[in-house]
């Protein structure tokens, strides 16, 4: 599967543009902003904060309609937003680093395209899904700086359709893995449903993906 396959793809699962798409311009430049937040503060805004630039101030409407479109993740109450793909305050085993800010992703290609939405660097640090050894990468925009243990670190998809929000169901299958080795075991030639990326791969998709949610 090439890039532009995995897109077209992962857009027929969790068509996050598309649902951007048919918001209200308003409503989407509330969607942006809750995810420039996470950039800008390492976390989403509160709703106090938010009540500014919601049409009408009528902010709990407003994050109903982006929970309910699952373009982002409210808290239990449904009152906050907390995350919003591919950032998130819930604890996964993704943490990225941002300019001093501290947050999780939503899973290992999320981590990747942190950097190419915003062109910043970003430090990642999480780890094998099979082995359980650290993985750390330092990227810049859609480079990668620094990979430990090494490059061959890829990337595992596992394809589903979303059950619920897609942050707890098929964000929980996109998993990072030791090397090329290791990738081989964990899709013991199951390609129809297990596609591996290696990094520079991963980083095309995640920002082929992700990008277009922040480009007005």
């Amino acid at each position: 599967m090439n890039i532009e396959q995995a897109i077209e793809k992962l857009h027929s699962q969790l068509p996050l543009r598309a649902r951007q798409e048919a918001l209200p311009p308003e409503l989407a430049e509330v969607h942006r902003t809750i995810l420039r937040s996470f950039i800008e503060q390492g976390r989403p805004p509160r709703s106090a904060e938010l009540a500014a630039s919601v049409p009408g101030g009528d902010v709990a409407g407003a994050l109903k309609r982006l929970g309910d479109d699952d373009l982002v993740v409210l808290n239990r109450d449904g009152t906050e937003a907390v995350g919003a793909y591919p950032m998130t305050m819930a604890d996964t085993p993704h943490r990225i680093r941002v300019a001093g800010h501290n947050f999780h992703a939503m899973c290992a290609l999320d981590a990747l395209s942190i950097a190419p939405m915003y062109d910043v660097e970003v430090h990642i640090d999480s780890r094998c899904h099979v082995t359980g050894k650290p993985v750390h990468i330092i990227q810049q925009g859609m480079n990668i700086v620094e990979a430990t243990p090494d490059r061959e670190i890829r990337v595992g998809i596992h394809w589903q359709n979303p059950c619920g929000a897609a942050a707890h169901s098929m964000c929980l299958e996109m998993i990072f893995l030791r090397d090329a080795e290791t990738a081989a075991k964990w899709q013991d030639g199951d390609t129809e449903n297990l596609t591996v990326f290696n990094l520079d791969e991963a980083v095309a998709f995640g920002a082929g993906f992700f990008k277009p949610l922040v480009q007005v």
